[in-house]
């Protein structure tokens, strides 16, 4: 179902990344991770990718700055942000990255079932669906 896609993950939790990992790869994904925005634009930078999961809250370069670089250099991007909340633990940071161009959000800790579904419905949507995050939000 997944036809060979491929997913850069960025997240400074190794757990994290790589429970997504197996998850999307399970499905048929390509999955290639990232310890911080830094590295993810980097990897953005040399290679292709359909779908970009980011966390929000992350050392070095965080998830808002790194979503506003994504969209000014590759506007048809699509991004899932993922957080936890930090401290607040409450969604605020995902509410921002909702308005700054995030296409879906998705709440830490999230069952497996529900990453696979918001994946396969942003990856499917039509290309010039804009924004998706408007049609679709949650």
């Amino acid at each position: 179902m997944a036809n060979g896609k491929r997913v850069l993950v960025i997240d400074d939790e190794d757990m994290i990344r790589d429970v997504i990992k197996v998850i999307l790869t399970d499905a048929g994904y390509q999955v290639i991770g990232a310890v911080n925005g830094e590295e993810g634009l980097r990897k953005l930078e040399s290679q292709d990718f359909d779908l970009v999961i980011t966390d929000i809250l992350m050392p070095e370069k965080e998830g808002v700055e790194t979503i506003i670089e994504i969209k000014k250099s590759r506007p048809k991007m699509r991004i899932i942000a993922i957080s936890g909340g930090g401290r607040a633990s409450n969604l605020y940071p995902l509410k921002i990255a909702d308005k700054i161009g995030a296409d879906r959000t998705l709440p830490k800790p999230f069952e497996p079932e529900d990453l696979l579904k918001l994946v396969h419905e942003v990856i499917a949507a039509p290309p010039d669906t804009a924004p998706f995050r408007e049609r679709a939000s949650q």
